[in-house]
């Protein structure tokens, strides 16, 4: 009776199960079927054709009460009671949880659609509000415990195992550019186990401990609830699967992922050997959100009974009782008993999940499974609220992970998981078991699996067909031809199925046959513009046209449709200015004059007159050979004016003149005079006039136009002409 007190003790010392099986394999790509069991959906698109499990394990062990190094236990020195740290609070708690997962397969039936089978064993139990101060001052047993009084409250303590076979089936739901969206549900079918529970309400506790267990007390108050339908607590009866409690379950789930690169996965521009791209995970970003353990098992003959524990028992009585279920009839009287049929239900979760590929084969995961059971309820599991960052790094055959995860009773752990293609083990909790002395969780996984994965064809000569259909899988060659290439007997790169002349090499364009020349004039047919006229090569093969009929060939022609003169290169002879003297024969072709004058335009009085008009308007300032400005323009619009009527007479040839009127010496004057004419000359050359057509000249005094005598004489005698002194005929005056 005393180790069936002290279990029950323990048993109200566990807490809050965590029924996440497999963390830190979970995200995994290649975690094939056992990703069902967090989300259907995981099965559809996956890297795999089939994965076939054959076995499977996750247990976990957690509390909040008790810490140890668990890689000092096998040290002789290391005492667990003793060396181990206790946090005894109001509401301690742990977890004592195993999956099993046995035969079990996943199949992609489809590119969209997937299927998998599975069948799985469970076990798990959840404790609340359990007082750990008692069990502290009972660690050791009655006799080395002090007397106490405690309030042990409303302990609730719920265990269950089931079995399970689940079919599911995933579906892609929605695909556009980089969207992609999926989903997957699974149905279950559930055998009932065992089925127990345990309640206190304002429980108290109150042990004087004497040195005679006979006179040594326990006094309890409150009253305790014991459920189950094999009485495996009180004794009675061993665990065993019941045939008869049966229920049903559902899983469902959405994954959505985000692939910006969608484009260099268009199914549209696949190749055979890219088999549609299904061995490459496409995602940037990967988003679940499913609902697990949605159902319960119904037990048809569940037994409950309800005990008022107000009373006091000595140390012995406990000493001496065998039988939990007796002991408490003896002591506390017979229990109201009552025998009914129960839902129990599953530990429904709703699991989030984020998956962000950082670098090629590099991932960080992020999941949280999030309890929707009412813990305090009576008989009811439920899970634990956890969190769970997992960085990895991923290939087809082998995956490592380091889990970080925070539990709601056992805090943050670490660990870590290994995947070598058929085989994968692992812990959430090892590096801290490793680094801890006083680690609250343990937990394990491990299992063996065939996996079949997706992968990319082989094609060696990248001929388009796959290397196990080609009868020559290291040289290209088309499908006709079983992927061998065909042959080329005369090597002019047509095959001799499509050569017109086999045995001797022509071009493609004449399907393998070498051109005829018909006109013999060393132009192939096949260039030959003419090939039945004879022709030079430089026309494609073609004669020489005269379209104008004047014997010289287009070619040479410079004007191909106007009759002209060999000499004149097929033109006839031009006259631009239409003067009637020929371009040849006209010192002045673009400007019209008879033909007296050479083509070119006589220089008239009244031109020579308008000329002497503007010229006499040049001032000069007093005494020097330099324009006068004083005037606002006038000089330089005479100057523009005189350029103009210059260049009317290209072939006119004009003397600039200067004179003075007689004041001052006459040598003075004879150099300021030609002085003066140059500047004029020089102006007009500036203003764009050929100097070819001018000369100048000074004359001083000595040619006056007035009298000096007068003011009036003087002023006319100071000017300046330009006098026009002869036509240029090529290039001579």
């Amino acid at each position: 009776m005393k180790k069936s007190l002290l279990f029950l003790i323990v048993l109200f010392s566990i807490a809050q199960a965590n029924a996440q099986s497999y963390m830190g394999y979970i995200p995994d790509n290649y975690a094939g079927v056992q990703g069902v069991l967090f989300n259907p959906a995981s099965i559809v698109d996956s890297r795999f054709k089939t994965d076939i499990n054959i076995f499977s394990t996750s247990s976990s062990l957690n509390n909040d009460y008790y810490g140890l190094s668990l890689f000092d236990l096998s040290k002789s020195s290391y005492d667990a009671n003793k060396d181990g740290k206790r946090t005894p609070t109001k509401n301690n708690g742990g977890i004592v949880y195993s999956d099993v997962m046995g035969p079990s397969f996943m199949f992609n039936i489809a590119p969209k659609h997937a299927i998998a089978i599975y069948t799985r064993a469970r076990a798990i139990i959840n404790a609340n509000d359990i007082n750990g101060t008692l069990y502290d001052q009972l660690k050791d047993g009655l006799d080395d415990a002090s007397s106490f009084n405690i309030n042990v409250g409303n302990p609730n303590v719920v265990g269950h195992t089931w079995g399970e076979v689940g079919a599911s089936y995933a579906a892609v739901l929605w695909q556009s550019k980089q969207h992609f969206l999926k989903g997957g549900f699974t149905a279950k079918y559930l055998i009932g186990g065992a089925n127990s529970y345990m309640n206190g309400e304002n429980a108290t506790a109150a042990f004087i401990q004497t040195n005679d267990p006979a006179t040594s007390s326990l006094t309890t108050t409150g009253s305790l609830t014991i459920g189950s339908n094999p009485d495996f607590i009180t004794g009675d009866e061993d665990f065993k699967f019941d045939p008869n409690s049966r229920g049903y379950g559902a899983d469902f789930g959405l994954i959505y992922e985000w692939r910006p690169d969608y484009e260099a996965y268009d199914l549209g521009k696949t190749k055979a050997v890219d088999n549609n791209f299904r061995d490459l995970n496409k995602y940037k970003l990967r988003f679940g959100l499913s609902i697990t353990d949605i159902g319960s098992i119904k037990y048809n003959n569940l037994k409950e009974d309800f005990y008022n524990i107000n009373g006091v028992v000595s140390q012995q009585d406990i000493d001496d009782a065998g039988d939990l279920g007796d002991f408490l009839e003896t002591h506390y009287g017979t229990p109201t008993t009552r025998y009914f049929s129960k839902k129990a239900n599953l530990p429904t979760v709703m699991h989030l999940d984020a998956d962000w590929n950082m670098y090629k084969k590099f991932y960080l995961n992020l999941n949280g499974n999030l309890s929707l059971v009412d813990k305090s309820a009576l008989g009811k599991t439920s899970s634990a609220n956890t969190w769970i960052l997992t960085p990895r790094y991923e290939t087809r055959w082998f995956t490592f992970s380091l889990p970080i995860n925070y539990m709601e009773y056992s805090g943050m752990q670490v660990g870590t998981g290994l995947r070598f293609g058929p085989l994968f083990v692992g812990s959430s909790s090892l590096i801290t078991n490793w680094l801890s002395k006083e680690s609250k969780a343990a937990d394990v996984y491990f299992g063996f699996k065939i996996p079949v994965y997706e992968k990319k064809f082989k094609d060696t000569d990248e001929d388009g067909i796959l290397d196990k259909e080609d009868s020559c899988p290291t040289v290209a060659g088309p499908v006709e031809n079983k992927g061998c290439p065909w042959p080329d007997t005369d090597a002019d790169t047509v095959v001799d199925k499509d050569d017109k002349c086999p045995t001797v090499a022509g071009p493609v364009e004449n399907k393998g046959c070498p051109w005829g020349d018909a006109d013999r004039d060393t132009v192939l047919d096949n260039v030959d513009a003419c090939p039945s006229v004879a022709g030079p090569v430089e026309n494609k093969g073609c004669p020489w046209p005269d379209t104008d009929g004047d014997s010289v060939l287009d070619k040479d022609d410079k004007c191909p449709n106007e009759k002209g003169l060999v000499a004149n290169a097929g033109c006839p002879e031009l006259d631009a200015d239409k003067d009637g003297v020929t371009d040849k024969e006209d010192a002045c072709p673009t400007v019209a004059g008879p033909a007296s004058n050479k083509g070119c335009p006589e220089v008239t009085k009244e031109v020579l007159k308008e000329l002497k008009v503007q010229a006499r308007a040049v001032f000069f300032v007093t005494g020097k050979a330099v324009l006068q400005n004083a005037d606002k323009g006038q000089t330089d619009g005479r100057l523009d004016a005189i350029k103009e009527i210059i260049k009317n007479y290209p072939n006119a040839k004009f003397s600039i003149e200067g004179h003075t009127d007689n004041v001052g010496n006459a040598k003075a004057n004879q150099k300021l005079s030609e002085a003066r004419a140059k500047v004029v000359m020089n102006a007009l050359i500036a203003k764009g006039v050929n100097p070819e057509n001018l000369t100048y000249k000074g004359f001083g005094a000595t040619k006056p136009v007035a009298s000096n005598k007068t003011a009036k004489g003087r002023a006319e005698n100071r000017r300046t002409e330009v006098i026009h002194v002869g036509t240029i005929y090529e290039g001579k005056l």
